[in-house]
């Protein structure tokens, strides 16, 4: 009796061994048939965002680009066709910024953007492909976030990742001076009187930069506090334009009263390309008077930004 149940036992066990190893074999297969096969994405960060740089004061070529994972190379060609689908950026501001729609981004606008074909090819063999999109950024606020919404309507072959399947292509404006991104940060060095009194106020800090035109960038007056506010932009913001001579034009950039100062030989309001042997700088040197409430204030200013120019040529 004890060798029929020793034998019943071991048959059990070695049914149950063979299905394991089958069963270990089966999800091997399926893990190799994952590892292997071929599946495209639309290349985007994290969030399925693609941020672009166009330039201000021409027409630019942006791309929409997609690559290829998998172990084996394709032997077909892969045709892709993209659509536009406007509920992907409302889906965007929703999930980003809720009720908050003062934050919200906006479609790039027709007239700024012309798309010749929504198809483009992975040839087989190859992983990228990319679709090429005409970008004229003229006009654009540097205060609004500007989408072109897009995703896969059909391929041809193979798999798409789901996840990676569309993308929020956004446009970001830039002139030689800033770039949109809010980041463009001069450091300044002022000198500040109160009109009618007798001390100037050493007066060190930081200016951040933006681009409005091909030759013309915002900044804050003065000692103002800066804010990504319109409001605030419109209260305390100036603008300052650069000749082909490089002679600087300031200006209002919405209500606040500002009188550009010409004929100090320190602060001429030019703007030019300083190099100290060891590092180079994007150089303004301002003078000119506004008014907050009922107050003038005197402003001589040197903002200042060192910048790498053969990178700069390169992006």
């Amino acid at each position: 009796m004890k060798t029929r149940h020793h034998r019943k036992s071991l048959g059990i066990a070695l049914s149950m061994l063979l299905l394991l190893a089958f069963t270990g074999c089966d999800r091997d297969e399926v893990f190799e048939r994952e590892q292997y096969k071929n599946v495209f994405a639309l290349i985007s960060e994290s969030d399925n965002v693609s941020r672009k740089y166009h330039k201000l004061g021409e027409e630019s070529i942006g791309y929409v680009a997609a690559s290829l994972g998998g172990t084996n190379p394709t032997t077909k060609d892969i045709v892709v066709t993209l659509v536009e689908d406007p509920s992907l950026l409302d889906d965007f501001n929703r999930t980003n910024y809720d009720t908050d729609v003062s934050k919200y981004g906006k479609p790039l606008p027709q007239d700024k953007y012309d798309i010749d074909s929504y198809r483009f090819t992975i040839p087989a063999g190859e992983i990228n492909g990319r679709l090429p999109i005409r970008i004229r950024p003229d006009g654009l606020s540097p205060d609004t976030a500007y989408f072109i919404s897009l995703r896969v309507e059909s391929h041809s072959s193979y798999e798409v990742n789901p996840d990676k399947s569309y993308l929020l292509y956004r446009v970001r404006t830039k002139n030689y001076w800033a770039d949109a991104s809010g980041n463009t940060n001069y450091s300044m060095r002022a000198k500040l009187r109160v009109a009618g009194s007798a001390s100037e106020l050493e007066m060190p800090g930081t200016k951040v930069m933006h681009p409005l035109t091909k030759n013309s960038v915002r900044v804050m007056a003065g000692n103002e506090t800066y804010e990504s506010n319109t409001n605030v932009f419109n209260r305390f913001a100036i603008v300052l334009t650069i000749g082909d001579d490089n002679k600087v034009t300031i200006s209002p950039y919405g209500n606040i009263e500002v009188g550009q100062v010409d004929g100090d030989s320190q602060f001429p309001n030019t703007f030019f390309i300083e190099d100290d042997g060891f590092k180079t700088y994007k150089t303004f040197l301002l003078r000119y008077n506004y008014k907050n409430g009922n107050t003038v204030y005197e402003m001589k200013e040197e903002l200042r930004m060192e910048f790498d120019a053969d990178q700069e040529q390169q992006e």
